[in-house]
């Protein structure tokens, strides 16, 4: 079994503020080590289930940030970023049984988590065919694209609640749930554990049932929350300028989509 590890840092247990997940602010080498903890947990699921192959991908921020030393030795590890459209699922393709997502979070425009976003921070809200876009979303639907299923995913309850109504034979664990400001979090301890055994159950299932339909025609729509962003890419090809802030992209091949949110977002 060869399984791909996509790991993130906004929703791990307890994280709550932005200087937590900001590599030059003192906060962040605690959430480092947690990122770090709960990927190892899911490593360990996975070779529970039988995973005999694991590559894991650094997918926050710089994509520096796991503490490689913290690792089993018979796992392989991508840090920083290729540029490839792929993004936070870079080097995944159809010879993978099944990929986890870790640590992932609400989308952005949501109020389940303080560190709410898609992508990046210029995006208020991104959609896809009509519905609010999450990093789960964009990336479940690419690896669907090859062909593998995304099984388990962590992360905050609203991305959970999401996921529910996409897809509810993915597995799924809430480490922490957002109230304002504020986090109600599992402690990292609880949070390993239920990683660990979440991704040895999900493994052990049907996977393909994971996997997302492909839609035929797809209608991707940017609402940025500065105008400027707006008004410099509205000039990507295929670009419409839709109303204030918002432009919107159609295509036949989701490629294409993740693609052009490579370069806009």
């Amino acid at each position: 079994m060869k399984v791909y590890i996509s790991v993130d840092i906004e929703g791990c247990a307890g994280i709550t503020h932005w200087d937590e997940a900001e590599k030059n602010h003192a906060d962040w080498q605690e959430f480092r080590e947690q990122m770090t903890r709960e990927a190892v947990a899911a490593i360990e699921g996975a070779q529970i289930a039988g995973a005999t192959e694991i590559l894991v991908k650094d997918a926050h921020c710089s994509g520096r940030n796991i503490i490689a030393s913290m690792l089993p030795a018979d796992v392989r590890l991508i840090r920083a970023w290729q540029g490839h459209p792929l993004g936070m699922v870079q080097e995944l393709d159809e010879t993978f049984d099944a990929v986890m997502m870790i640590g992932y979070h609400a989308a952005a425009g949501s109020e389940e988590n303080s560190l709410a976003h898609t992508l990046s921070l210029d995006a208020a809200e991104i959609r896809i065919n009509g519905r609010r876009a999450s990093e789960y979303l964009i990336h479940a639907l690419a690896s669907s694209m090859l062909g593998v299923p995304t099984v388990f995913v962590s992360g905050d309850k609203g991305l959970m609640d999401e996921i529910e109504e996409v897809n509810p034979h993915v597995g799924r664990c809430a480490v922490k749930q957002g109230r304002g400001q504020s986090t109600i979090s599992m402690t990292p301890a609880a949070a390993v554990k239920a990683i660990r055994d979440g991704a040895a159950t999900s493994l052990r299932g049907e996977l393909k049932a994971s996997l997302l339909a492909m839609p035929e025609h797809v209608i991707a729509e940017i609402t940025y929350s500065n105008p400027v962003l707006a008004a410099r890419h509205q000039w990507y090809p295929g670009m419409e300028h839709a109303g204030n802030r918002t432009l919107r992209f159609e295509t036949n091949h989701y490629f294409d989509v993740l693609r052009m949110l490579n370069y806009v977002t």
